[in-house]
This record gives C-alpha cells, structure tokens and sequence, in this order.
C-alpha cells in the first residue's frame, strides 16, 4: 500500500478523533530494534518507543520467538482456566515487586486503562471507602472512570460523571501551584493533601493515586521526598496508595518500580505497556490480604491470555539477563546530560526533567514567563522527523517533547538522536519567531 492509501482508508474507516502526529501523518510498516520504517521505506530512529511500550525495541527475536512458540501451542484460554503463561508470569511479578511491600499476586487485564480501574475497584472494596484523589495534570486511560480521574480536558469527551474523584494539585515544579521556588518549597503540593481530605472528601478516602513520573502530563517528576509527605497523610486518613506504573515500569533506571526511586511502599501497583514489549497486557498488584477482600466474582476474557503472559515473561527474563535497569541508568544520565546541553545553547528549552529513559523538554516562548512554545514544538516535530527522528508530546499545553527510546538502546544511538534533535532545535530557533 502506497503512504496515500493507508491515510486515505484511516481517514474513512477509523474515528476522526484518533490522534496522527505529524501535518501529515506517518504511515509505519516495518520496525526492529530501535528501527522503524514507513510505506516509502524510509527508515526513523524511534525515540518514542510506541509510547514507552517496546522495552527491548521493535521485533526482538528473544520475545518474537517464545510467542511464535507459544501461538503453536496455546493461543487463548480467558482467566476461568490457570495456564503455565498465567502462572509463571504471576510468580515473576511477586519476585520483583518492592523489596518489603508484601505484594505478591496479580490480576491481569489487556491495557492500563483496565489496571487503573481495577485499582480503584479494588481500593473502594478494601477500605470500603468511595472516594480516590488523584493529580490535576494525571492521566489514566480512556474509560467512563478513568476519563473522570484523567485531569486533561483534552482527554475528557465527557463532564465529570462518576462521583467521588478528587485532584490535588500536581507537584509541578516548573510550574509550581504555590508559586514556590527550590529555595522557598515546603512540599506544599504535598502538604495540601490534609486540607484536601478535610474539606472536600468525608475524610476517609478510598486512595490516592499517582504515576511516579506524570506521563502524559508532560514527565512532571515529583520532588524527591513528594511521596513520603503524601502518602503518610493519605494513610493517617485511612486510604491506600496506588502507585500507577504504566509508564514508569523499569524506565527510571536501577529499579523494576518508579515508585521505588522514592522510598515509599505502595498499597498496589497497576502497570501495562512496556511490560510485555507491545503485547496486550495490563496488570494489578497488590498485598494477599487486599486482593482476598474481593470476594465477587470476576473474569478477565483476554485478562493473562497465553501469549500475552508469554511475551511479558519474556520481556522481565530479557530486561533482567541483559542488565537492561542498569542500562537505563547509565544511558539515561548520558541523555540528560546532552539534553541539558541542548537546554544550554537553546532558550526554547525551559525545563530539562525526568529519570532514567524519560526524559522531558518542556518548551517555552520565553524562560520568565514561560509561554508554552506550541508553535515551536509543532515545528520542532516536523523538524525531527524530516531528520529520521521520532520524539513523543504531552503536557497539558501540548509543549512538552518526550524522549522515551528502548531499555536496550546505545551510547550511538543516543548520540545520534541528540545530533539530530541539536540540528531540528537549530532549524527552528531560526524560523520560528518567539
């Protein structure tokens, strides 16, 4: 198929309001590695990784082989039947769940949006509590109760209907809500969550929570000590804390759990994308004595199908035996440090931030008043990728570029996106007026 006709047919048989990047859109056919390649056959350097989803890069053989295996050999059983992939993955996760949290079993689903409503589910059962906090800037999929915690109008095609759902402000330091500066901050987005349970909830809320990395609000990395502060308030009000790894799981270097950069034990865990290397797959950690306390029947028809637990499996043994967490530290402290060169030379940057291999730019039309510079990141994208470059977007404003490539990329290959992504940010600055 010609680049024309896919777009052509996307444009008749599929919802207006699925989301292109691109003035034109990008036809894709073929990927490998850190490779992908469009009906042309171009080929791009993927630095967005599927929206943090191919771990270990696009086809890796390792993964592609126990699947094609595992097709042959059971394709789809749903969760009323326990299966060796069901098994063996759910024993896996247990092993690395935080070091002293007591989590140890699993519910599995196909997508975030699943793990994220089967948390909350889960919370108001144990606690049997109704209301949940979550973060303005939050994002947490797309159905009628995750559009409703989801706090980007953007993402909500709908008015808030379903009750009980409470944001706190995100701790946002770049754009802090309190006006605080890194000499003057008291952690008060952290510390709002007193008065927050107090005045707007009947004080004992079900949960709170939050992405250790804010993903599509733009990789907002919380202060260090956030969570300590948060989450000892949630607690002391009788709510649990959900620790929502759907982006983060084993991005931020050195550790399997975002949330364990932070020093704090969460209730449960929800986690999706990445784990499974772009496998449909999403899933729901949590202690014995919680998960025992959903007593109602429940079933998951594609929730830990065969092929889907077989390629996560595979992707956790792949991460594990090519020492991909270290990886993700070592080359995420190489890309921060060209970022922050980039940020050095180009005042469209106002903010360099994230761990690991998630990294942000937060771009600004002026680094006083910080204007997002929508006009310059559209140009930045077309820019890149006429440069064979692919970056990802988010932030409420739309001006925030994000770096997400594979677990498994290289000292090369992050040089030669930053080459790129140095000439693209060049090409703009003298373009695009501020």
């Amino acid at each position: 198929m010609t680049p024309q006709e896919i777009r052509d047919l996307h444009s008749k048989y599929l919802f207006p309001a699925v989301v292109n990047y691109y003035q034109e859109s990008l036809p894709l056919v073929r990927g490998k590695g850190t490779s992908l390649w469009d009906a042309d056959g171009r080929e791009y350097l993927d630095f967005f990784g599927g929206i943090l989803t191919v771990s270990l890069g696009h086809c890796d053989e390792e993964v592609n082989g126990k699947i094609k295996a595992q097709v042959d050999t059971l394709q789809h059983t749903s969760t009323l039947y326990p299966t060796p992939p069901i098994v063996l993955l759910a024993k896996r996760l247990a092993e690395i769940a935080p070091q002293g949290s007591g989590i140890s079993q699993s519910f599995f689903t196909s997508s975030g949006t699943e793990a994220d409503e089967t948390a909350i589910m889960l919370a108001k059962i144990a606690t049997g509590q109704q209301e949940v906090i979550v973060q303005r800037h939050s994002y947490s999929g797309r159905s009628h109760l995750n559009t409703t915690l989801t706090a980007h109008a953007n993402y909500r095609p709908l008015p808030s209907q379903i009750a009980g759902v409470k944001h706190i402000h995100a701790p946002y330091c770049y754009r802090c809500p309190f006006n605080a500066s890194p000499t003057t901050c008291d952690l008060e987005c952290a510390r709002d969550m007193k008065e927050l349970i107090e005045t707007t909830t009947n004080g004992r809320p079900a949960a709170f929570m939050a992405e250790p990395i804010m993903g599509v609000g733009g990789f907002i990395t919380p202060h260090r000590d956030y969570f300590k502060v948060a989450v000892e308030i949630v607690r002391a009000h009788g709510g649990l804390f959900i620790a929502d790894e759907v982006q983060t799981f084993a991005r931020t270097g050195d550790t399997w759990w975002g949330i364990e950069q932070y020093g704090v034990q969460p209730d449960i865990i929800t986690t999706a994308k990445g784990i499974a290397n772009g496998a449909p797959m999403g899933v729901t950690m949590t202690r014995p004595e919680l998960a025992k306390k959903w007593t109602a029947s429940t079933i998951s028809t594609f929730g830990g199908n065969p092929v889907s637990c077989t390629a996560a499996t595979a992707t956790l043994d792949a991460i594990d035996t090519r020492g991909l967490l270290a990886n993700a530290a070592a080359m995420g402290q190489r890309l921060r440090a060209r970022l922050e060169e980039l940020q050095a030379r180009y005042p469209l940057i106002g903010e360099v931030r994230g761990m690991g291999l998630m990294q942000a730019l937060e771009l600004v039309e002026d680094r006083k008043t910080k204007v997002p510079a929508k006009r310059a990141i559209a140009a930045l994208f077309e820019e890149a990728r006429r440069r064979g470059l692919l970056i990802g977007k988010g932030g409420l404003y739309g001006n925030v570029v994000r770096i997400t490539p594979p677990l498994n990329v290289t000292a090369d290959e992050v040089d030669r996106a930053m080459t790129l992504l140095d000439e693209s940010f060049a090409e703009v600055t003298a373009k695009v007026p501020a």
